[in-house]
């Protein structure tokens, strides 16, 4: 989910990380059962169209300790992953939407009046905490410490008014103690941690009570926490019940004979392209057939524009249009069923029509092979086709020239991924994420 802006504001009125590693458990669940696999691509495609519009738009304007929290799947409307955590003291059980797009960690607020969303629990409250503080302006971790320089006035706080690409969320920096892991043995409390306590937002969250970000700026849990490294691994698309795990510090470590390793690119300076993780995808197969995608399809130029980054916040994997085309010839040449209009059940481009809406089993499909630099990402054809409401669909879209092209989650279900900020590299290995 890709952060789009942040309007700071001082107004009158010190992070201390214990550098712990996190373990927190991923759980997939449908939040509106009756919605079909089909009606939530739609809406989460919609989602992440605005988040890649309101992106180009911004481009064109700017020149030892293991801690772990659960996630599961946010339905009908999103396509996010959430975890779960605990805010306070006492701690206040929430769940988050888990973000590698953007930074701030963020939770609605009470007392919270008209412009706040509906959330599946209590709104947390500042005043019935006693480790609740609001961050100083010229903290560190404060998203206003440029404006307010060396000197600030006594009582200076930051609010901040957050825009993404579905949404925004409004309120003041605070400071918080936070509680990770599922159960009483895997419990970590670590204080301290820069927090956003929002008291108006946008009704764009759905089934979430806030958002936890991963990105590599330095207000992401990843970096308060000084973790090094996380890895995750995504539930399938259509297990509505199982849990999975994330992971920051050393126990995110991968290991075995299956395991590859990409370097990411270096992000641009300018945010909100600093906080994304680039990778240098190469080329693209389906089956054994190299696609005819010209090297540089890909390339991140000087002025930020182009590139591919990994999302878990965006669920469908866009490419640049000169990829995509080729993506999609490929895949209708291989498909000898009937095409279908799928633009107002799914919002995706190439379909096929089922024999039966119901009961129909689509054909057998290859297995399409991501080629970044030094390792290759197998995707098996439940990773980019997606059935339901008697059509069968590519789980992709095309994006303008120019533009940045994104892997979603949807591609990343059963892959375990490993995001090793030490090393710069991504590394990923096919896995049963249920079991983890």
């Amino acid at each position: 989910m890709a952060s789009i802006a942040v309007l700071l504001m001082l107004l009158s009125a010190a992070l201390a990380s214990n550098a712990a590693a996190v373990r927190v458990g991923l759980t997939r669940i449908h939040s509106n059962p009756d919605v079909t696999a089909t009606e939530f691509v739609r809406d989460a495609l919609n989602r992440d169209m605005h988040r890649h519009a309101r992106f180009t738009r911004k481009l064109a304007s700017s020149e030892g300790l293991t801690v772990a929290a659960p996630t599961r799947k946010d339905l009908p409307n999103g396509g996010e992953y959430l975890m779960t955590l605990a805010i306070g003291t006492p701690p206040l059980s929430y769940s988050a939407i888990a973000d590698t797009g953007s930074d701030l960690i963020w939770t609605q607020c009470a007392p919270c009046g008209s412009q706040c969303f509906k959330q599946p629990g209590p709104l947390y409250n500042p005043s019935s905490s006693t480790t609740f503080g609001v961050l100083p302006c010229n903290s560190s971790a404060s998203m206003c410490a440029a404006l307010a320089g060396p000197s600030p006035p006594p009582g200076c706080s930051c609010m901040y008014n957050q825009t993404y690409g579905t949404g925004w969320t409004a309120g003041i920096q605070s400071v918080e103690t936070f509680t990770f892991g599922s159960t009483p043995a895997d419990q970590a409390r670590v204080p301290g941690i820069a927090f956003g306590c929002s008291n108006a937002s946008s009704d764009d969250w759905n089934g979430s009570s806030g958002l936890v970000g991963l990105g590599r700026g330095s207000m992401s849990l990843v970096s308060q926490l000084g973790a090094g490294m996380f890895s995750y691994c995504l539930t399938p698309f259509q297990d509505t019940n199982s849990t999975s795990t994330l992971l920051l510090g050393p126990s995110a470590a991968l290991n075995g004979t299956g395991v590859r390793s990409t370097p990411f690119v270096a992000s641009p300076t300018k945010a909100p392209m600093s906080t994304y993780y680039y990778l240098n995808l190469t080329g693209i197969s389906v089956g054994t057939t190299a696609l005819s995608i010209p090297p540089n399809t890909f390339s991140l130029g000087a002025d930020g524009a182009g590139g591919l980054i990994v999302d878990s916040g965006t669920t469908i994997t866009s490419l640049v249009d000169a990829a995509y085309q080729k993506v999609r010839a490929a895949v209708l040449s291989l498909v000898t069923l009937p095409l279908a209009d799928g633009s107002e059940s799914t919002g995706l481009d190439l379909c096929f029509g089922l024999p039966s809406e119901t009961s129909s089993t689509p054909p057998a499909m290859p297995s399409m092979t991501f080629h970044f630099d030094g390792a290759d990402m197998v995707l098996p054809a439940e990773n980019y086709m997606i059935s339901g409401s008697g059509v069968w669909c590519l789980a992709m879209r095309n994006q303008t020239v120019g533009a940045m092209s994104t892997l979603g989650n949807y591609q990343q279900q059963n892959i375990h991924l490993l995001y090793d900020l030490g090393k710069e590299t991504l590394s990923f290995t096919p896995a049963k994420c249920t079991t983890l």
